[in-house]
C-alpha cells in the first residue's frame, strides 16, 4: 500500500551531534533514522556549530545546517524553507523550542505535524536576560504558541503534563498525540546484581545552569548530611554561564566541600556507571519535557527524588517508582532523603518499581507510537 506520508522535513535547531544535544534531539533523531531504515525520506533542517558541515548525512538523514545564532537561526531556516523547500515534501514536522520556526503560516500543501516536548513558560527568565525574558515570556511564546493554535495541524509530545499545558493554552485536546518517551541506556539484566558503595552517592547529572536549579540540591544534601555522615555528592555536567561558576564557587564555600565531588562533562560510559553506583538521583529542575536522566537512572538500579514539576511528576511515581516533594525546597528534599535513607524496605521496592518502568520506556516504542500517529494522517 503507498504510503499518504513519503518525504518529512523536520525542522530542529540541534541534530543529534550538536554540543548541547539533549534528550529531545536522541528521540527525534531515533525517529528519523527509523523512518529512514523504514522506507521514508527524512530531511532534518537544524542549525551549524563548530566543525559541521553546512550538509551532511547522518544515519541516512539527510542534514541541512543553517545559522549558528541560537535565536536567527529559525529565522534564517524559515527563509530557506520558502526558497528551497516549500512544496516538495509530503510533511513538515517543527519541533517547537522556545524560538519557533513557524514554517506552518507558510505552508504549499504540505501536512504538518508540531512536536512540543515542553513548553518555555518560566525558563525564559532563568536561561536569558532581561529584557529577553520579559519579551519572551510575556509576548513572543504566548504570540506564537497562540499561531500554531491557529494553525491546522496534528501536535506531538511526551508527556501529560505537556498535553494538559497545550490545552490549557487553546490547543483542542483532539490535535494531541503522546508518544513515548525514549532512553538509549539500556537496563541493567539483574537487579540483584546491583551492590551500592559502602558511601551512599547523591547525584545530580545534567547541565548545571539556572532551570536545573543545582544549587538547591546542594543545599538539600548539606542539610541531609548533617545526619548521615556517610553522604556524598556528585555533579555530573558542564557548568554553563554565570550560574553554573556561582554554583562551583558555593562549592567550594561548603562546609562538606571535601564530600562534593564535580566531575564536569562526562562520556556516556561513566555515565551509565555512575547511575549504577549512586544511591538516589536528585532533580530540581524549573520544568522539563519528561526528565530523562530519571529514567536512564532508574534502568541502572537508582531511583530519584523530584521537584513537583512538569516532566518529573510524569517520569516519577510517587512513592512507586521514586519520590515527588511535597514542596520544592532544599528542605523539602533533604526531608525525603533522609526518609528513604532510614527505609531500605522502601528504597528495594522504589528500586524495582523505577526499573521496571523503564524497561518499557524505548526507542522503539517512541517510534512506534510516531509511526501509528504518521499512519493515520
Amino acid at each position: 500500500m503507498r504510503k499518504n506520508i513519503q518525504k518529512i522535513l523536520w525542522a530542529n535547531w540541534k541534530d543529534i551531534g550538536h554540543p548541547q544535544a539533549g534528550g529531545a534531539e536522541f528521540v527525534n533523531h531515533e525517529i528519523a533514522r527509523r523512518l529512514v531504515a523504514d522506507g521514508y525520506f527524512v530531511t532534518l533542517l537544524t542549525s551549524l556549530y563548530d566543525g559541521a558541515a553546512e550538509a551532511d548525512q547522518i544515519d541516512g538523514v539527510q542534514v541541512v545546517r543553517i545559522g549558528k545564532s541560537r535565536y536567527l537561526h529559525t529565522f534564517q531556516a524559515l527563509y530557506y524553507y520558502l526558497r528551497y523547500l516549500r512544496g516538495q515534501y509530503d510533511l513538515i514536522v517543527e519541533s517547537v523550542n522556545t524560538a519557533p520556526y513557524m514554517i506552518g503560516r507558510f505552508l504549499k500543501g504540505e501536512k504538518l505535524l508540531l512536536f512540543y516536548h515542553q513548553l518555555a513558560h518560566e525558563v525564559w527568565f532563568h536561561q536569558t536576560t532581561f529584557p529577553l525574558s520579559s519579551l519572551g515570556y510575556y509576548v513572543l511564546e504566548p504570540v506564537a504558541t497562540a499561531l500554531n493554535v491557529a494553525t491546522p495541524s496534528q501536535i506531538v509530545t511526551i508527556s501529560e503534563s505537556t498535553k494538559k499545558d497545550l490545552v490549557h493554552h487553546g490547543f483542542s485536546e483532539k490535535r494531541i498525540h503522546i508518544i513515548s518517551e525514549a532512553i538509549g541506556m539500556e537496563p541493567i539484566a539483574n537487579l540483584s546484581r546491583v551492590i551500592k558503595p559502602t558511601k551512599r552517592i547523591i547525584l545530580a547529572l545534567g547541565a548545571i545552569r539556572s532551570m536545573k536549579r543545582t544549587d538547591e540540591i546542594i543545599k538539600a544534601f548539606e542539610i541531609a548530611k548533617r545526619k548521615y555522615d556517610d553522604l556524598e555528592l556528585i555533579l555530573a555536567g558542564r557548568a554553563e554561564g554565570n550560574y553554573g561558576q556561582s554554583v562551583l564557587e558555593y562549592i567550594g564555600n561548603s562546609p562538606y566541600s571535601s564530600d562534593i565531588t564535580y566531575l564536569g562533562h562526562i562520556t556516556d560510559y561513566q555515565k551509565q556507571d555512575l547511575l549504577k553506583r549512586a544511591y538516589i538521583l536528585c532533580g530540581a529542575s524549573i520544568k522539563e519535557g519528561w526528565g530523562l536522566t530519571v529514567t536512564e537512572a532508574n534502568s541502572q538500579g537508582t531511583p530519584a527524588i523530584v521537584y513537583n514539576v512538569d516532566g518529573l511528576r510524569d517520569s516519577v511515581k510517587h512513592d512507586e517508582t521514586g519520590i515527588i516533594c511535597m514542596e520544592n525546597s532544599p528542605e523539602s528534599m533533604a526531608a525525603q532523603i533522609l526518609l528513604l535513607l532510614d527505609d531500605r524496605v522502601k528504597y528495594k521496592k522504589l528500586q524495582k518499581n523505577a526499573w521496571e518502568m523503564s524497561k518499557s520506556i524505548t526507542p522503539s516504542k517512541s517510534y512506534a507510537d510516531f509511526r501509528s500517529l504518521l499512519e493515520s494522517m
